[in-house]
């Protein structure tokens, strides 16, 4: 993708991943403009220190709330491509307060489909979760909701103009709520506590997952859903690695947690198309023939119908030394010497 000249509008620019993408994009192109857009005045000033618009001139950072459709306005003139990296993303946090979850997660991605239409924005891609496929919690609902907007937005849109699409992976290495963190932490105390010794989770490092992002900005064409082929590991051999001479308790699962991880349910298995490294959920609209027809890339094969990409039954796992790489990779990023 290339983004030398254009703007681009990050919402939620000051989480985990927004500021992995504002590096990537520094260090890779010459953009235009780099908006980040958050609600949050301190993690902007924390995160200015390391990327200051005197250094980064093209760098701007919006005070600003998904909720808040004028600012969205405002915000969104100009601009080129918008990726859309803002909700609230704790299961507890939006079982306990869902009101507050449905205005972020819902209410705010259609404010930034119509902002985006307005505005004339030409591209807009929206970070999604595992969570979203066949969903059992709040958080899970409220991302299939906003996942199934983004997609119908191109109907919205009018074809050939603003175009919509989601990009649906695993749990990010290392971002905030993530169980590697977690289990650092809880080393020092000599017991480790597991909900299940079942249960399995995709993994992708934080890079990955942006370089993903850009990657499918790029080859959009409006309504796919991109899901990208990652590793799968057993929570009890990561915890094992991370801390061999801890004991295991084990706790039960959490309210709205989930034993496996889903990407491509069976569902939506008639609509996926598998490509070497991801699988791509094709939209269920008209205007989605007319985008195909058009392509020019047609590789891939049709999953069977009762095709079903889960952390179970993936193909791909981390044990041992593969989970050793990906602590030593977390280490690395964060400045971990413990």
């Amino acid at each position: 993708m290339d983004l030398d000249n254009k703007t681009i509008l990050i919402t939620g620019g000051t989480g985990s991943l927004g500021k992995q993408m504002v590096k990537t994009i520094l260090e890779n192109y010459k953009p235009k403009k780099l908006i980040i857009f958050s609600r949050d005045e301190l993690k902007q000033f924390e995160m200015a220190q390391t990327y200051s618009i005197a250094k980064y001139p093209c760098l701007r950072y919006f005070i600003g709330d998904v909720r808040d459709q004028d600012r969205l306005y405002e915000a969104f003139h100009g601009v080129d491509y918008v990726i859309h990296a803002a909700a609230l993303k704790q299961v507890p946090t939006a079982e306990y307060n869902p009101f507050e979850a449905i205005k972020t997660n819902v209410l705010g991605a259609q404010n930034v489909i119509r902002a985006s239409i307005n505005q004339n924005v030409k591209k807009v891609i929206a970070l999604s979760t595992d969570k979203a496929a066949n969903p059992i919690n709040l958080y899970g609902a409220s991302k299939l909701c906003s996942d199934k907007l983004f997609v119908a937005g191109n109907v919205m849109s009018g074809y050939e103009r603003t175009i919509f699409s989601v990009v649906r992976y695993g749990n990010v290495l290392g971002s905030r709520g993530s169980v590697i963190p977690y289990f650092i932490k809880s080393r020092s105390s000599s017991v480790l506590k597991i909900t299940d010794s079942r249960m399995t989770r995709f993994f992708i490092t934080i890079q990955q997952a942006v370089d993903f992002v850009l990657r499918c900005l790029s080859m959009m064409l409006g309504g796919e859903i991109f899901v990208p082929k990652i590793p799968s590991a057993k929570i009890i051999d990561v915890a094992r690695a991370i801390a061999p001479d801890a004991s295991i308790e084990y706790i039960g699962i959490r309210p709205g947690e989930k034993l496996h991880e889903v990407l491509v349910p069976e569902d939506e298995a008639r609509h996926t198309i598998e490509l070497d490294d991801h699988f791509i959920i094709e939209p269920d609209f008209d205007f989605w023939q007319i985008k195909k027809d058009n392509k020019k890339d047609k590789s891939g094969k049709q999953c069977p119908d009762d095709f079903r990409y889960s952390s179970d039954n993936n193909p791909q796992w981390l044990s041992g030394e593969g989970i050793i790489d990906l602590f030593n990779t977390y280490c690395e990023m964060n400045n971990v010497t413990e």
